[in-house]
């Protein structure tokens, strides 16, 4: 039944909307009435969603799929490569419109490189050590092509500082973001939110081809999130590291490629900050509480450690189903964003009040699981 309403879907809506699109002059036709930013939300939608379907009949052709078992919550083997799908998009969708320069370059080889990387790691298990080599790799080339964090003096002191800053929040988000592929929709989820909020600042700040870069990320992941969050389905297709850690590299580099003020620093990093603050949030939480509970003792063992212990496991053993799971850290992380919005016009006291409160948001959180935790034992 699924397969026969795709079709249809198909038949009388994607593929009529994508012959219209590509239709020579309708592309200016949208730029010359300002409204190019929905042709490409719309033209990386359909390019996505029309792909999907495709990259899951090859992975299940060729068995790369998901087994349960370990720390894995599904039920059944689900076929993975749906970053491929998501890839895919994004890449046509720039190409198509035009939509580069150097710094983009960068991005993107540095983001391909990942994707490889985890698509590799999806057919074939791949050490945690050389993942995270190959992620640094791909960061510095990203920052040879000249994204990097700019909010230190101009000395080679504040350039190298810069250069660590960046990797650290690079390899941070991206992998952050990997981690959260742990539920159906949840990473897919939170790069559909997140980008669409650094999309409206860069609207606000009028940084139009940011704007178009972040939804060309939308667009791409919202084609794919009817595949991997269903309505009383578990999903088709997983991302696989190949579209998890594509899609928080791609997260991190547009928040570093944005300018979002620097005559104020604590307003500037305080925006992209609360818009990822979710994923930064689990990131710092999970190493805390596996050091203090000496489930690791050095790095090695902090890359290398899986657990059930992120946030979305967490909130589960409170009581929550899956999709109430992914719903809300989606409608937190749509708080934060907003937060974000709000503080474009703001200043520097605003920023620290609105950063306050996202700790008090946190504490929340972390309050709720603590008292869980207390009372099962």
């Amino acid at each position: 039944m699924e397969t026969k309403q795709i079709i249809r879907i198909y038949s009388f809506i994607i593929f009529p909307l994508l012959i219209f699109l590509l239709i020579p002059g309708v592309q200016k036709s949208f730029q010359s009435n300002h409204f190019l930013w929905l042709y490409i939300l719309l033209f990386s939608y359909i390019i996505a969603n029309v792909a999907t379907p495709v990259v899951r009949a090859v992975a299940a052709r060729f068995n790369v799929v998901d087994k349960p078992g370990g720390r894995k919550i599904h039920s059944n083997a689900t076929p993975l490569m749906g970053g491929t799908a998501v890839y895919v998009a994004f890449a046509i969708t720039i190409i198509h419109n035009d939509v580069y320069s150097l710094e983009l370059k960068g991005v993107a080889i540095g983001a391909t490189i990942v994707f490889i990387m985890g698509l590799i790691d999806d057919i074939k298990s791949l050490p945690a050590t050389l993942k995270l080599a190959i992620q640094v790799i791909a960061t510095f080339v990203m920052i040879r092509c000249g994204v990097v964090a700019d909010f230190l003096p101009n000395t080679w002191w504040g350039y190298l500082f810069e250069i660590l800053i960046t990797m650290i929040w690079v390899l941070g988000i991206t992998n952050s973001l990997n981690f959260f592929d742990g539920m159906d929709g949840l990473a897919t989820g939170l790069t559909v939110v997140s980008s669409l909020f650094i999309g409206l600042l860069a609207i606000q700040s009028g940084q139009h081809y940011l704007m178009y870069l972040s939804i060309a990320l939308l667009g791409s992941s919202l084609g794919f999130l009817p595949y991997n969050l269903r309505y009383k389905q578990s999903a088709s297709i997983f991302l696989g590291d190949g579209g998890s850690t594509f899609m928080g590299f791609m997260l991190a580099s547009l928040t570093i490629m944005g300018g979002w003020g620097a005559k104020q620093p604590i307003k500037a990093y305080a925006m992209p900050v609360l818009i990822l603050g979710i994923l930064i949030f689990d990131m710092l939480y999970t190493t805390i509480t596996r050091v203090k509970n000496k489930q690791i003792s050095n790095f090695r063992e902090w890359l290398s450690f899986t657990g059930k212990d992120h946030l979305h496991h967490r909130l589960e053993m409170l009581g929550f189903t899956r999709k109430q799971t992914v719903f809300f850290i989606l409608f937190t992380a749509a708080t934060l964003g907003l937060s974000a919005l709000v503080l474009r016009n703001g200043n520097t006291l605003d920023a620290l009040l609105l950063s306050f409160q996202a700790i008090l948001i946190y504490l929340v959180i972390v309050t709720l699981m603590i008292r869980k935790k207390n009372t099962s034992v």
